[in-house]
Parts: C-alpha cells; sequence; structure tokens
C-alpha cells in the first residue's frame, strides 16, 4: 500500500524533523514545509490525507493557513502550538481546525492523533463503505462525511459533520457536552467542553444559510444542545444500506 502523504507545517527545523522520523516509521509519508505560503503551495502540489499545523508561523500564520485550507477542504487539519491560552484554543477549532496539541506534546500522541483523524475521514462512523441514512430532510453519507439537507449540499468539516449526526440521534433529544465530545472527539478528552460551543456556532452559520428560517439547534440552558426539525419534517430516521453516494453532491 501507498504511504499516505502528511503534511507538517513547522517552522523548528528539529521539531519538524522528529515528527517526521515518527511518521515515516508509522508508515506515513511525511512532508514538511517552514511557512505559511509554503504549506499552501505544497498542499495544492501533495493532497496530503492529514495537515499537521503550527499556529506560529512565519508571513502567513497558521490560523490563516486554516481558514484557507478550510474554504478548499475538509481535510483533517491538527494544530499544533506553544499558544495555551483558551481564546487562542477555541479560536483555532472555531476556524475548521478539528483537532489541537499544545507544546510541549510526545510525537508519538501526534501519530495517534493522525491515526485518530484518519479513522475518521476513512469513514469509521457507524454503517459500512455506501452507506446513507436519512433523517427528516437530512441525508448523510456517512463513509464520505457528507451531509445535504434536502438536495442542498452542506459544508460540513468532519467534527460538524458528527456534531449535526450526533444531534440529530434521534433530534429533540438533549446532549451533554460531555456526550457531543464523546460524538466528535471519541478518541480522547482533553480537549475543553467548552470547544462544544465553538464548534455549535459554526454549526449553525452554515445551516442557517441552508435553513434561513429555522435554527435548530436549541442552547438548553444548564444541560446542553438538541436539535428541533421543521415542524413540516418527520423525526423518523431511515438507513438505506448500499445506496452509492453521489459524486455530485444531489441527493
Amino acid at each position: 500500500m501507498t504511504p499516505r502523504p502528511i503534511l507538517v507545517v513547522e517552522d523548528e527545523p528539529k521539531l519538524a524533523a522528529l515528527l517526521c522520523d515518527y511518521l515515516r516509521a508509522s508508515g506515513y509519508a511525511p512532508h514538511a514545509v517552514a511557512d505559511g505560503h509554503g504549506a499552501l503551495a505544497a498542499f495544492a502540489a501533495l493532497a496530503p490525507a492529514v495537515v499537521l499545523l503550527d499556529l506560529n508561523l512565519p508571513g502567513l500564520d497558521g490560523l490563516e493557513v486554516c481558514r484557507r485550507l478550510r474554504r478548499a477542504s475538509d481535510v483533517p487539519i491538527l494544530m499544533l502550538t506553544a499558544r495555551v491560552d483558551e481564546v487562542d484554543r477555541l479560536l483555532g477549532l472555531e476556524i475548521g481546525a478539528d483537532d489541537y496539541l499544545c507544546k510541549p506534546y510526545s510525537p508519538r500522541e501526534v501519530v495517534a492523533r493522525v491515526r485518530a483523524l484518519l479513522r475518521r475521514a476513512d469513514g469509521a462512523l457507524a454503517g459500512g463503505a455506501g452507506q446513507r441514512a436519512s433523517v427528516g430532510g437530512f441525508l448523510f453519507d456517512e463513509p464520505g462525511l457528507r451531509a445535504w439537507w434536502r438536495d442542498r449540499a452542506l459544508p460540513l468539516t468532519p467534527v460538524e459533520f458528527r456534531l449535526l449526526r450526533a444531534l440529530l440521534q434521534p433530534p429533540g433529544r438533549v446532549l451533554a457536552r460531555a456526550q457531543l465530545l464523546d460524538a466528535i472527539h471519541a478518541d480522547f478528552r482533553d480537549v475543553s467542553d467548552r470547544a462544544v460551543d465553538s464548534h455549535v456556532k459554526n454549526l449553525r452559520r452554515k445551516l442557517q444559510a441552508a435553513l434561513p428560517e429555522h435554527d435548530g439547534i436549541v442552547s438548553v440552558y444548564g444541560l446542553g444542545y438538541r436539535f428541533d426539525l421543521p415542524l413540516d419534517e418527520p423525526a423518523a430516521a431511515v438507513a438505506l444500506a448500499g445506496a452509492k453516494a453521489g459524486t455530485d453532491g444531489s441527493a
């Protein structure tokens, strides 16, 4: 099997080399760059399976690189940074990063996170290859981590896909932040509970573009969140096993 490419964006040469050594020993094909503009160029050339992105970069910083990558792709992004401030942490997740590690960290932990991100991106959620699930007016391509509202594709990141899927199993059920963290970060639990609020905010904004007259995500004070379907949509969920996922984004 051809090793999967991993883009390492890190301006500390020794740390970049160490990460590449561990990734290579784990069967991946790492490629390191030291600045934001180089990251964008390398991403276009490599089409990596995962991006390891340092926040503090010369020139174009990691947050801006993350924004630009997320506009073009749903590739899993793991942010690596020395910043431990909660604002920076939430901002990194809000703009589309899938995971976040603060320095100092173990290279083995980085490899474990990469494996977890790849499992999710490969469709490790419930359902087999080619399976779709329908909930009300939403259609989910489980392996492809894609979702539609009626016939409109929703530009969700993998984390947002898992968050929406959890809220709709079934709709109307209140989920605590800890339960949502289990759904979107099932392989580790060192992410702040407040990160859920950031993901919910981002998901709500995208859903409002598709459903401008209905804000389905309801905050339940002291408990968590629930999702209410529009009144004209049935709440029943139907699994459609074996249906091929469309490549044109149509439902």
